[in-house]
């Protein structure tokens, strides 16, 4: 059984790697830009596949429901820049947590641990964008050795 879920973690590792490969979220412009000329809810879609999240539970994140993520789908309409933007930041996140913490389910681990000395989460702050930046300063810190 513990074999099998490695084998779901890597799968969803190297998905969230190759299907966001080329939406480079690399600094703030970027973001800015990809956000401003539309993402396909496609995105949105195969972005809660790759991290095993519930629809639901990712447009809760976005702010944003998921019956009107499906409208967009359904009429083959664009996000609007405001969730492309969010969601597009937390895709970075998720690129810089997995190649910190080496897979999607360690890095999930992680957001869903309470910060030492609090009983917040960081999962708890990805609800805006700001909240998605203050969370990937920590990754930073922790990449550069800083205790968190």
């Amino acid at each position: 059984m513990a074999n099998q879920a490695t084998v779901l973690s890597d799968k969803r590792t190297e998905t969230l790697r190759v299907k966001f490969s080329a939406i480079d979220v690399s600094d703030d412009m970027k973001v800015f830009q990809h956000a401003r000329q539309g993402l396909k809810p496609g995105v949105f879609y195969d972005f809660a596949e790759a991290i095993n999240i519930s629809n639901k539970s990712l447009a809760d994140l976005i702010n944003i429901s998921s019956r009107t993520i499906s409208n967009y789908k359904e009429q083959k309409k664009n996000l609007d820049p405001v969730y492309g933007e969010h969601l597009l930041k937390l895709i970075g996140l998720y690129k810089k947590g997995v190649s910190l913490f080496g897979t999607v389910d360690e890095f999930s681990y992680w957001l869903n641990k309470p910060f030492w000395n609090s009983t917040e989460r960081p999962m708890d702050w990805l609800s805006t964008p700001g909240g998605v930046d203050l969370v990937a300063d920590e990754l930073m810190k922790i990449a550069y050795g800083d205790a968190v």
